[in-house]
């Protein structure tokens, strides 16, 4: 008889729960992680039983393993099993049964798993971000330091520039701060120049490992994406077939607004949350790059977009960038299914109607 399998994963030990086709659960099994004793129960299972896996922190080699031993794993995701697994208690137990039950019933939350070398690459780019974020904290401090003394005097430019006048005005700055604020702000820029050396030896090993791949130079010729969005962008898509249409895309980056429906009123609410957070951030980024750019771009369409959305109004910034982020999103769809470079949006006869009897043009 099939059995279909739960697991609770922790970080020395995992809990498994065995389901059949009539729904009866095994008691629990506490299986360690230590001295082969995983892999040795793993063994013991049905060959190509079903195993379910929440995407928590350890997963990664827990998917290995059970795909190593044989079996089928299915990567869960947990905030959605949670709330399918109705229960007032909360208990190992409880969740491996959970994730057994949902997967016997075939109503189980997955999400696709990338191959082990994806994975590998992302850990690579999401390294890059991590490190690019901590210089940015280490700036805000340093610049926020000389603030507070009023420093630097007489000075527009970026502070951290790599020009001999940047240097400069940093240097009779941390002459004029108190002994120990000079003392801790030198600190922190020599961590900073540290960081900026590992983030550059880091952009190195991508520019060789997947910077000059051939689907990473399509998707550079998306307005506004360049050497890192470029390979965030093909890493974090993974497999372009598992996404049927643009707008699925687009949604799995968190770029299509929510939308209330009832008694025939409709009414769009915020973007989605539940998505791909670095996917999201390449997009958005491209397209403030875009906007950072748009009077050398004005041609484009993507300018065009972000204008006619933001439409002179100060508070519509955000909607716009989110709507030039989108057709990103759905640009790179047919860039990957098409095998295909970027190519201008061509306005429809129809579209071009429309926009004439309104009196607007593309």
């Amino acid at each position: 008889m099939k059995q279909f399998i739960g697991c609770d994963v922790h970080k020395k030990y995992s809990v498994f729960v065995s389901v059949d086709e009539t729904g009866r659960a095994s008691r629990p099994v506490r299986v360690s992680h230590e001295a082969g004793e995983l892999a040795t129960y793993l063994e013991s299972l049905p060959a190509g039983s079903p195993v379910a896996v929440e995407t928590t922190g350890h997963w990664y080699w827990m998917f290995d393993a059970i795909e190593e031993a044989g079996l089928d794993p299915r990567l869960t995701h947990a905030l959605a099993a949670k709330r399918m697994m109705v229960s007032p208690n909360k208990t190992d137990k409880l969740d491996a049964k959970g994730l057994a039950t949902l997967l016997l019933n075939g109503s189980l939350p997955e999400v696709w798993a990338p191959g082990a070398e994806i994975r590998d690459l992302r850990g690579l780019m999401r390294s890059r971000l991590a490190m690019r974020r901590m210089g940015t904290s280490l700036k805000n401090r340093i610049g926020a330091a000389f603030a507070r003394y009023g420093l630097p005097k007489n000075w527009t430019g970026d502070l951290f520039g790599s020009g001999t006048a940047a240097t400069e005005c940093v240097r009779r700055s941390l002459e004029a701060l108190p002994v120990q604020s000079r003392f801790a702000t030198m600190e922190e820029l020599e961590l900073l120049r540290t960081i900026e050396q590992r983030v550059e030896a880091v952009t190195t090993r991508i520019a060789g490992s997947v910077g000059k791949l051939g689907w990473v130079r399509r998707l550079r010729t998306l307005p506004g994406v360049g050497e890192i969005l470029g390979p965030t962008i093909y890493l974090e898509i993974g497999e372009i077939a598992r996404f049927a249409t643009p707008g699925n895309l687009a949604a799995y980056a968190g770029l299509v607004p929510s939308v209330h429906s009832s008694g025939g009123h409709t009414r769009l609410g915020r973007i989605r949350r539940e998505c791909n957070q670095f996917l999201k951030w390449a997009f958005v980024e491209a397209a403030e790059v875009v906007v950072c750019h748009q009077e050398t771009m004005s041609a484009r369409h993507v300018v065009r977009l972000y204008r006619r959305v933001k439409n002179n109004k100060a508070d519509r910034h955000n909607k716009a960038v989110v709507a030039v982020a989108r057709h990103l999103a759905e640009s790179a769809w047919h860039i990957l299914k098409g095998n295909q470079d970027y190519r201008e949006p061509q306005p429809t006869p129809g579209m071009i109607q429309r926009y004439h009897c309104a009196g607007r043009s593309l």
